[in-house]
């Protein structure tokens, strides 16, 4: 069956220019709705004792040069992941269970995070602007799905002062109830809308199993919510969001995503429709990494959220909410990271560059460090986000195997000899050993700096490249056609004899098929989806990814759920073309679902 696909360009342009440059997803047809993920299998403090057993078990695996032990990945994912987040120095564990207490150079990655996100949400209008993290218990009881879905993790106050209140208090789960509230104050006429606001807070959800980062009782996210006139300007804003995740996904963290939208059992509570973008895992699990929720007047109506429109007649708002949280490191981590510790994208990371001085001699020392000193500056002044590392405490090995575990993009090492030649040594992290060692690198500050902005642009890409690759060989196996187009005294004729080779594709995401077809190229796709039940099962036993058409019930959704672990990640915007039957049902279907184990 044919298939229109759309995938960003992996140029270093598009990699490292303004976001716009990125296709914008579209829908084929309205859709809508979202979840939160089902528990993970441990908790925060029978994770930390697995990973410390592994940790006493294998002490061979510690990292050359420095006294850090890393659980394989291929050996235990989760021990990994672990012990990568306390040898990074990205968080420790909270006094209370399923807490975590986040570190310097973890909350300086979920800054990178804000900083991109803040300019692209004022960019479209939205002001942030802060609620109380206590909620009164009725406001959650007004809308009925959205008390059904949260009470299992509400934490409550029920003591204040040393009295105990008239009204238990809720800690912020989410805000869509006081916001709604505080709507209900300010809105009152159609002048007044869209109304198009966005908090950066903290939230908490009384989670059984924990994990750090992926999920806490207590984590950080920025949560948009905004008003509207009309349903179509709501579903637009939907979508506009998740957009704008999706592009952050792809251009800053270097994560392939997949975006769609959510099933009915995986909504979002209080919701009509939920889009999401997916990932996968170094363990091939999916993450949800961002959602965005078309809320329609459910919230509205129940708290009586009302404009007079430009007849003269009272109408319920039509809202929106959207979400992106810390869980995002965890992504990140689990993404790139491999057996050395973290592997950084470098738009998002803290340090770009580290410089590492070496010397052996008290009289090398002054004139090597005066030239790393001259480097630092440098490239500070280049707006390269650059740490000198002249500290005397660990020698020149232990810095390397410890700013490998910090994932840092680059490193810089100078010595005697490079000072006389007035050059430096680079490493990239992302290559290692000698492969990704280049030597004699000019000091010369033009030539110096191009060439580091070059390997960071490198960099970046070739994190996308390898994880768009390692996602597609988990999820199904795509023969693409290349056909060009040769006009020739106004008649077309297409060579296709020779060009047929397979390709990284993105579900959800391909290439602009309007853009090529311009320049007389077209892509068409041969796509096998799972066509039964077992072949799912098959699939997902086998811990991949799995897309097959679907328009069966819920309980048959749950079903699924029960028997494979599995969920419907998403019915991605980007849909085959053609007749599908539901492998489900036998029923017709018009769309295909992505079904995978989740965190």
């Amino acid at each position: 069956m044919a298939v229109s696909l759309r995938l960003p360009s992996l140029t270093l342009t598009n990699l490292f220019s303004s976001p716009s440059s990125l296709p914008i997803l579209r829908r084929r047809r309205p859709h809508g709705t979202l979840l939160r993920p089902p528990p993970l299998a441990a908790s925060f403090s029978s994770q930390r004792a697995e990973a410390a057993s592994a940790q006493t078990q294998d002490k061979s695996k510690s990292s050359k040069g420095s006294d850090q032990v890393i659980t394989p990945r291929s050996q235990d994912f989760n021990a990994w992941y672990l012990d990568l987040i306390a040898n990074a120095e990205l968080a420790d564990y909270g006094p209370v269970r399923g807490t975590m207490v986040i570190r310097p150079y973890g909350y300086a990655i979920w800054e990178s995070i804000q900083d991109y996100l803040n300019v692209k949400f004022k960019e479209t209008g939205h002001s942030n602007m802060y609620f109380p993290q206590f909620i009164p218990y009725s406001f959650i009881e007004k809308e009925a799905s959205h008390v059904e879905g949260f009470s299992p993790e509400l934490a409550l106050v029920t003591i204040g002062g040393g009295k105990e209140l008239e009204e238990k208090l809720v800690v912020r789960p989410t805000s869509e109830t006081i916001v709604n509230h505080m709507f209900t104050k300010w809105i009152q006429s159609y002048r007044d809308l869209p109304l198009l606001i966005n908090q950066w807070a903290n939230v908490t959800r009384w989670e059984m199993r924990t994990k750090p980062f992926v999920r806490t009782l207590e984590f950080l996210w920025q949560e948009g919510h905004t008003a509207h006139a009309t349903p179509e300007e709501a579903e637009n804003e939907a979508i506009q969001m998740i957009d704008i995740y999706t592009k952050f996904a792809y251009e800053q963290a270097a994560i392939p995503v997949i975006a769609g939208r959510k099933s009915k059992v995986e909504t979002f509570a209080g919701a009509n429709k939920t889009y999401t973008i997916e990932a996968m895992m170094g363990d091939r699990k999916a993450l949800q990494a961002g959602t965005s929720h078309n809320l329609g007047q459910n919230f509205s109506r129940a708290f009586g959220t009302q404009f007079l429109d430009e007849t003269g007649q009272m109408q319920h708002v039509w809202q929106t909410s959207w979400a992106i949280s810390t869980r995002f490191v965890g992504g990140i981590i689990m993404t790139h990271g491999d057996d050395a510790g973290l592997m950084l994208p470098p738009k998002l990371a803290p340090i770009q560059v580290v410089i590492v001085p070496i010397w052996k001699k008290d009289e090398e020392k002054v004139a090597v460090l005066n030239a790393a000193s001259s480097v630092k500056e440098v490239l500070h002044t280049a707006g390269i986000k650059v740490k000198l590392d002249d500290s005397e405490q660990r020698t020149p090995g232990w810095k390397f195997n410890f700013w490998e575990m910090k994932g840092v993009p680059l490193r810089i090492e100078i010595g005697p000899r490079d000072v006389s030649s007035e050059s430096v040594v680079i490493s990239r992290r992302d290559v290692p050993g000698k492969q990704g060692k280049v030597f004699g690198i000019s000091m010369e500050p033009s030539i110096l700096v191009a060439f580091v902005k070059d390997k960071l642009y490198e960099i970046q890409s070739s994190l996308l490249e390898r994880a768009i690759a390692f996602r597609d060989s988990n999820i199904i196996s795509l023969i693409i056609y290349l056909f060009e187009v040769k006009k020739a005294n106004g008649s077309i004729t297409l060579d296709c004899g020779k060009t047929m080779f397979s390709l990284n594709l993105v579900f959800g995401l391909c290439y602009n098929t309007d853009i090529l077809k311009k320049h007389g190229i077209f892509f068409c796709s041969n796509i096998v989806d799972v066509n039964s039940y077992d072949d799912l099962k098959v699939a997902i036993s086998q811990g991949k990814w799995a897309r097959g058409p679907w328009s069966a019930t819920n309980e048959h959704e749950l079903k699924v759920k029960e028997e494979t672990g599995a969920t419907i990640r998403c019915f991605p915007f980007e849909q085959p073309e053609g007749i599908k039957k539901c492998f489900m049902t036998g029923d017709p279907a018009e769309e295909v679902a992505i079904f995978a184990k989740s965190y």
